[in-house]
């Protein structure tokens, strides 16, 4: 379909003013970690690494950080299980309420987050009499990280060949054999796609962290918006933004080029 000049120009121009929507107040936080104003002047007065040398020179800080990376692996190695399990059944088998579980599976990714962080802690402190701690702020994690591998990996079932699976069974493999020789090996990619984007999923949630999270589990997110709003703390605080975004860039890039890579 061959587009006209001026259509061209018209949906390079929309698609400019909504990247600039996007990206431009990400390039603003990225100049004010540099700034020399310890009050966010604007334009900047001049520019300095003396934040991001504070920054990570903050016990604090990295605690958290720690907290994070913790959390966003033990949530997305669930979801990577839950996840292809899930997958698995609802594209190999029939069964009653097939359709029903399908949506329930998904439902959590699409709920409002302080939605899921209020029915999780009402469930996690009243139900089960549990005491909020980083191990409730894991299975809440998991509830809408397993979403992005259960995606992925029934994407990937719905294009592979039941055929090699059926003859891995009539050459006596058993359940688990023919799980490990046949099926992982066609699904591998789209695994570590689906566990890299539940990491990234994990890794900046706040809103669900706030309401599953023990009184002394710090986040980064949580320790951004603690900190955002003290004195002489925004420097810092643009400084710990940019960092979650460039750590949050790397598995979207790799899911990203192993999405491209099985589309080939």
């Amino acid at each position: 379909m061959r587009i006209s000049n001026s259509a061209k120009i018209f949906l390079g121009t929309a698609t400019g003013g909504v990247l600039a929507i996007i990206y431009l107040p990400l390039f603003i936080v990225l100049i004010n970690s540099f700034n020399k104003s310890m009050n966010m002047y604007w334009p900047p007065p001049g520019f300095t690494f003396d934040w991001w040398a504070k920054a990570f020179g903050s016990g604090g800080l990295l605690a958290a950080l720690g907290t994070s990376v913790l959390i966003a692996i033990c949530s997305s190695s669930i979801a990577l299980v839950l996840g292809t399990l899930l997958a698995l059944a609802l594209s190999r088998y029939k069964f009653f309420g097939k359709q029903a579980v399908g949506l329930m599976v998904i439902l959590p990714i699409a709920l409002p987050g302080i939605v899921t962080g209020l029915a999780l802690n009402n469930a996690f402190r009243t139900v089960l009499g549990l005491q909020l701690s980083m191990a409730t702020a894991i299975i809440a994690h998991a509830t809408f990280c397993v979403v992005t591998v259960y995606n992925n990996v029934l994407a990937r079932l719905s294009r592979t060949n039941r055929n090699l699976e059926d003859a891995s069974a009539d050459l006596g493999a058993g359940l688990f054999t023919t799980f490990r020789l046949v099926t992982l090996p066609q699904i591998g990619s789209a695994l570590i796609a689906g566990g890299l984007l539940a990491f990234a999923l994990s890794f900046d949630e706040i809103i669900v962290t706030t309401f599953t999270a023990g009184s002394g589990v710090e986040t980064l997110p949580i320790w951004i918006l603690n900190n955002m709003f003290r004195p002489g703390k925004a420097p810092v605080v643009d400084v710990v933004a940019v960092t979650t975004v460039l750590i949050s860039i790397v598995p979207l890039y790799f899911a990203q080029r192993l999405a491209k890579e099985d589309s080939k």
